[in-house]
């Protein structure tokens, strides 16, 4: 009886699982600069939902596994995720509350602070500065969020996560 309000944390994992199977999902060559940060959605709305089971810690190992997914620098993801988490745990209480195209814009501030981190990592081990491509994802992100949020919140609601 001391764990019935701990229910779920199978249902957070696996659908982190989801997001990074999305991220390496097979798309048009078209397609793929547009390919939106699932895992970093997933956190956001996690973060949100749950800010007492889901926080920095959590974050920085989504980000550390991102990382070995997209064979990028170690850590580079870990690091924009730790900070989104910090924020978004700061302010989920007021977040929460904002209808979803409000949550959409902050959505985008702290999918383009992820990218702004990610760059500069990029930066200072002297890759070349990215071109305004670069920038589509979170704009994608952020038309996706309100589908995200509908999707998760039904998932949080269906298993009892909390």
């Amino acid at each position: 009886m001391a764990f019935a309000g701990r229910q779920g944390g199978g249902v957070i994992f696996v659908s982190i699982i989801v997001a990074y199977a999305l991220t390496i999902m097979p798309l048009p060559e078209w397609a793929q600069p547009a390919r939106p940060a699932w895992a970093a959605l997933v956190l956001i709305y996690w973060c949100m939902a749950v800010p007492h089971r889901v926080g920095v810690v959590f974050a920085w190992l989504v980000g550390l596994g991102q990382d070995a997914l997209q064979a990028t620098l170690l850590g580079q993801h870990a690091l924009a995720y730790a900070l989104m988490a910090y924020l978004v745990l700061h302010l989920h209480q007021r977040i929460r509350v904002y209808p979803l195209p409000q949550q959409a814009a902050i959505v985008l501030l702290l999918l383009l602070l992820v990218h702004v981190v990610q760059a500069w990592i990029s930066g200072l081990v002297d890759r070349p500065a990215p071109g305004l491509v670069y920038w589509l994802p979170p704009l994608v992100g952020t038309l996706l969020w309100p589908w995200v949020f509908v999707v998760m919140r039904g998932v949080r609601r269906r298993f009892s996560v909390q």
